[in-house]
């Protein structure tokens, strides 16, 4: 750079503000020093005056000085960049400006500035290029004292909606956007001035004075202005609309939310109503979803068209806007956007809707219509809800609270959003249709439902065999016995289709026929196999099972569990016994004596009773649990199982499940079924029994002990018909029966009262004359009562009658 270029640009690029200021004689010999040039090369003023200024340079810069004053003589002065020497020899950039100061004798004199470039980064810029540098920016620039009031601001600041800086001045920044979150932002700007730390990419988002209706989005950015003390002065912030990026990370946000919210059941309704949940409000005000009614049925698609409203959202509670509910026909006039949208598989934007058009609907019931105006409807959106090229219905979003219309970005973020909703309503769509079709077979096999009791907590798992194999027997039962007991069930029949079906239903009705008798399990079985055998022999069962509906060879295992002492009484025919899964988690089979199968002949069958501690899972299974392919071995699937149930630790009901799922494939070559409870005990609190004296005068203590056990537990409702029903069943044992009498009280789901006696005579239910002195006992009972009955144990019989607490007597 030539010497006149180099002092052009120092001149045009140094700035006297804040500069350290000298004066030195015409022969560089320093005579006037400054605090600041103190501040700045550390020498004193006694000191630095009568130095040199070659002393005052590093020793290149100090042999270009006769240059230097050369050309200040010639010039008048000049400016650039030296490096001066700080007290201890230590350099220092400097950028220096000389100029004449011809002293009133009229000798030569020389004004010297100095400003060090490490601390004042900048100044080697002319207040023309820093001008330039924030009037120009595209970046909002803006300067506000310590009130927060606006001192400057640069013209870019009003392209985010703010008026002019003329207009600006001395106003806070409520007054210049007044739809902004004003306090949110001046409590960043008191931070900064209080703290002095600087806060960068604070993000806000709200509406400019320029665009009221359309949200925007900015991130500002705020730094404290010092004076030469470090004492706040102000701040300057910068602005920049990042609008677009803001709307952009929305649009993924709400597709990303989609996926994980839209289809997580397969429920059809569901589904749709969920997403009418998303789009509201990320992107629209109102929204209907309208399905196919075949479609909501789980049918196949017809050429009827008749849309029903499968889900809807509003802004507003209640959805105000709604004038068709939920589950009602959609009935729209023939060529309204909708119908058009569906028959044509194309969406539709309307950025202004017709304000005086009745929302294209017509026959709605109860009569009501009304237009977009008073709706408050403004724009929408149509899009058909599409999947494997099937078109299952359309889904319409509308505008209300905010008025800035749909435009094509919103369209394309409909059809992202309803496309991924289509694929889970067409999945639904499918299975419930596969549903319907499977329930209905269903529902023929198994039970409808395993009740609630209070003696165990209890699921079950049934899969089919594979449609190669055919639908097989394997069946499962939950039975309520009295006294609080339940028999849980689970049985086998042999061969596969429709005829091993209509066999199972069969053996189960006999079942729970049986079981309402309250016989041991071995004997239930043993009643079971002499009705199996005489069926078949009256149908002359043939040797092939397939072509038979007969149970003959069927296996069965049947359980009594009592909740009040834990006892659990089980016998098997032909069936696998049952594994037991310990509280702490150990699982053992029972060591269970095997009956011959149902209907062949043989042995008695024999039971086993074991006490189960509380919270023991008794696991009752078929055989096709554990075979794997078509193999059966005894102990090797044994050991599958037992693992499998070790290793499941989750809810009772998807330990079922995940047992089942470890041990059989989706199509098992054969049924399997798996009934799975967790057993329970009746607390203290719960049962109450007393000895009873076979005398009749002790009949009115008995009555009265029941009641005053019965204001206990808190049912004195129940108190009259509970003492009628001790003092007729009491009365009863002690005139009929011999040996000792007791009396027990059992409250769970319901109030059990139980007379046991040692007589082996079962009661009648009589019905007397009206002309008979006795006799009315038990017809009284059974009138009182929800049910009776009479259940016979080793030491003799028990007599037992339940109320049900769910229907107070009046």
């Amino acid at each position: 750079m030539g010497a006149q270029q180099e002092h052009d640009t120092a001149r045009h690029r140094f700035d006297v503000a804040d500069a350290a200021p000298l004066l030195l004689d015409a022969h560089g010999i320093v005579k006037g020093w400054t605090r600041d040039a103190e501040r700045l090369l550390d020498y004193g003023a006694q000191e630095a005056v009568g130095m040199t200024a070659a002393a005052l340079l590093t020793a290149e810069d100090a042999g270009r000085l006769p240059a230097l004053a050369q050309r200040c003589r010639a010039d008048g002065g000049w400016a650039g960049l030296l490096t001066a020497r700080r007290r201890g020899g230590r350099p220092v950039r400097v950028m220096a400006r000389i100029t004449a100061a011809d002293d009133s004798d009229g000798s030569a004199r020389w004004l010297v500035l100095l400003s060090e470039m490490a601390e004042a980064p900048g100044w080697d810029m002319s207040r023309r290029v820093l001008e330039q540098l924030v009037t120009r920016s595209p970046i909002g620039i803006a300067i506000v004292d310590t009130d927060l009031r606006c001192v400057w601001s640069n013209p870019a600041l009003e392209q985010f909606g703010s008026a002019p800086a003329q207009r600006r001045l001395g106003l806070r920044f409520a007054e210049i956007q007044p739809g902004l979150d004003a306090e949110a932002i001046e409590a960043q700007m008191r931070h900064v001035l209080e703290t002095g730390e600087a806060v960068v990419g604070y993000e806000h988002v709200g509406r400019v004075r320029s665009a009221p209706h359309r949200e925007t989005a900015h991130t500002l950015s705020f730094t404290r202005i010092d004076d030469d003390r470090g004492n706040p002065m102000g701040l300057y912030y910068t602005v920049v609309d990042i609008t677009e990026r803001h709307r952009a990370r929305q649009r993924l946000a709400l597709l990303d939310r989609a996926g994980e919210y839209i289809g997580r059941s397969l429920d059809i309704r569901r589904t749709a109503q969920e997403l009418a949940d998303v789009a509201v409000p990320a992107l629209a005000d109102y929204i209907t979803v309208d399905l196919l009614e075949s479609v909501l049925r789980g049918a196949e698609p017809t050429s009827r068209v008749t849309l029903l409203r499968a889900g809807q959202q509003s802004v507003n509670e209640g959805v105000p806007e709604a004038v068709v509910e939920v589950g009602e026909v959609a009935a729209y006039r023939p060529g309204s956007p909708p119908l058009r949208c569906l028959a044509e598989g194309v969406p539709l934007r309307e950025e202004r809707l017709d304000p005086l058009a009745a929302e294209w609907a017509t026959g709605i019931p109860g009569g009501r219509r009304a237009t977009f105006m008073e709706l408050g409807l403004h724009s929408v959106l149509v899009v058909p809800i599409r999947a494997r090229g099937v078109t299952l219905g359309v889904a319409t979003f509308f505008r209300r609270r905010r008025q800035e219309p749909f435009d094509e970005d919103d369209l394309n973020l409909a059809e992202d959003l309803v496309s991924r909703a289509a694929v889970c309503v067409d999945n639904a769509w499918r299975y419930t249709r596969e549903r319907e079709a499977a329930l209905v077979l269903q529902r023929s096999l198994l039970p409808h439902r395993l009740s609630e009791q209070a003696a165990v907590e209890v699921t079950a798992c049934y899969r089919p065999a594979d449609e190669l194999t055919g639908l097989g027997g394997d069946w499962y039962d939950l039975i309520p016995l009295s006294g609080a007991r339940v028999a849980l069930v689970v049985g086998e029949v042999p061969g596969h289709g429709i005829r091993a079906a209509a066999a199972m239903g069969r053996l189960r009705t006999a079942v729970r026929t049986l079981a309402a008798l309250d016989l041991p399990p071995e004997e239930v079985l043993g009643h079971l196999d002499d009705l199996v055998a005489r069926t078949a022999r009256e149908e002359g069962v043939g040797p092939d099972p397939e072509d038979t509906d007969s149970a003959q060879g069927s296996g069965c295992v049947y359980v009594v569990y009592d909740p009040v002492d834990g006892q659990c009484t089980m016998a098997a025919a032909g069936h696998p016994a049952p594994a037991v899964i310990m509280p702490d988690g150990t699982v053992a089979f029972v060591d269970l004596p095997q009956g011959p199968s149902l209907g062949i002949g043989g042995p008695p069958f024999e039971s086993v009773e074991l006490a189960l501690a509380e919270g023991s899972t008794l696991a009752l299974h078929t055989d096709g649990l554990l075979a794997r392919g078509q193999e059966w071995a005894v102990d090797a699937g044994r050991n599958r199982l037992r693992q499998a149930l070790e290793e499941s630790a989750a809810s009772l009901e998807v330990r079922c499940r995940t047992v089942v799922d470890a041990l059989a494939p989706a199509r098992p070559h054969d049924d399997v079924a798996l009934l799975m409870a967790r057993t329970r005990l009746l607390g203290p609190d719960q049962v109450a029994d007393w000895d009873v004296p076979a005398d009749p005068a002790r009949v009115a203590e008995a009555r009265k002990t029941a009641s005053r056990q019965l204001t206990e537990w808190g049912l004195e409702e129940f108190a009259f018909t509970t003492e009628l029903v001790v003092s007729e069943l009491v009365t009863n044992a002690i005139r009929h029966a011999v040996g000792p009498i007791r009396l027990r009280l059992i409250r769970e789901r319901s109030l059990i009262c139980e007379v046991f006696d040692s007589g082996d005579t079962a009661p009648h239910l009589r019905h007397p004359r009206t002309t008979d002195e006795g006799g009315r006992g038990l017809l009284l009972v059974s009138q009182f009562a929800r049910r009776w009955g009479t259940r016979f144990v080793p030491e003799g019989k028990i007599i037992w009658a339940e109320q049900s607490l769910a229907d107070p007597p009046d």
